[in-house]
């Protein structure tokens, strides 16, 4: 599925070094991504090619330049097909995720992809406006993810009530990054956060991301989050 040496060299290219079975574990990943995308869609990108970049090294690239604390505990909000969280517990075998999408089928094909690679995920069928009221979850999360699932005002309020005080929000943005976060200025202090850093960088093929860092330096007040209605109407 995945040559060996040219997915090798694309992430040795970004200072990034894997084990064999670290990349047989990203083989096994693109095969079961491309053979249940034919049944449910998961991506529009299904060639090797695309997969081992702008979903694989996507997915792991931005975790160089703000790196997780050692065994941390993960939730990966609307996280699709397991991105950016799969191919992070692949590099990184210390970290506890939670993955947690509103499709179920996305579910069942995460929790397959946990149990052929053994990532020992915990994967939740659920919405985040839900469960970030739910005591269960709400600020229980060293760190929450979210890979451009929505406009950043609407994400912080998605998943900042996950985390707890003194955790962060690493939202994985594309070129208008820096943009989005000053428009989500009010939204970040009004559920609790603090703008930290913004780490603007580039694929291999000169797509443009930038990371965005939110620390959580207070409890989200109460009413938050609000159900998605309201958000879209009123946004923060």
């Amino acid at each position: 599925m995945l040559i060996k040496q040219d997915f090798i060299s694309l992430l040795e290219s970004a200072g990034i070094a894997i084990s064999d079975e670290q990349f047989l574990m990203f083989d096994r990943y693109a095969y079961e991504l491309i053979s249940y995308n034919e049944k449910v869609n998961l991506t529009a990108l299904t060639s090797p090619v695309d997969i081992a970049e702008k979903h694989f090294l996507d997915s792991i690239l931005p975790f160089y330049h703000f790196k997780v604390k050692s065994g941390a505990s993960v939730i990966d909000v609307g996280t699709g097909a397991g991105f950016p969280s799969c191919p992070l517990k692949i590099i990184r075998k210390d970290i506890d995720v939670t993955l947690l999408d509103s499709l179920l089928k996305r579910v069942n094909f995460l929790a397959r992809i946990s149990d052929v690679l053994r990532l020992s995920a915990k994967c939740i069928h659920g919405r985040a406006e839900e469960l970030g009221r739910d005591p269960n979850y709400r600020e229980k999360y060293d760190v929450a993810t979210a890979r451009a699932v929505a406009g950043l005002p609407m994400l912080c309020e998605y998943c900042l009530p996950f985390v707890k005080e003194g955790g962060y929000f690493l939202s994985l943005k594309g070129s208008r990054g820096a943009q989005e976060a000053k428009e989500a200025y009010t939204a970040i202090k009004t559920l609790g956060g603090r703008l930290e850093e913004i780490y603007c960088y580039s694929l291999p093929s000169g797509d443009e991301r930038t990371l965005i860092v939110i620390k959580k330096i207070s409890q989200t007040p109460p009413k938050y989050p609000r159900n998605k209605g309201q958000m879209t109407k009123k946004p923060l």
